[in-house]
């Protein structure tokens, strides 16, 4: 587990170094905003696809309340209200 952790923050690393690199310079802004929405919205469609969409499933694996997880599926536009 802890490898797959260290895999994870690796990948990260090598990419933000590679958005930093592509500045050319420029100052990054909303660096926080821009990982955190990547991140989340690729775990949330990770976990749905490994649960079939069972939401119950999916916001006990997460460690949140299903009523959040639907929220959060919401605003990235990966279920319809």
């Amino acid at each position: 587990m802890t490898e797959s952790f260290n895999s994870i923050q690796k990948s990260l690393n090598q990419n933000l170094d590679r958005y930093f690199a592509a500045l050319e310079g420029n100052d990054p802004n909303n660096v926080w905003q821009m990982v955190m929405s990547c991140v989340e919205k690729s775990l949330l469609e990770n976990i749905m696809e490994k649960t079939n969409g069972n939401q119950s499933k999916a916001s006990q694996i997460l460690g949140i309340n299903r009523s959040t997880l639907r929220k959060k599926l919401l605003s990235y536009n990966l279920i319809q209200n």
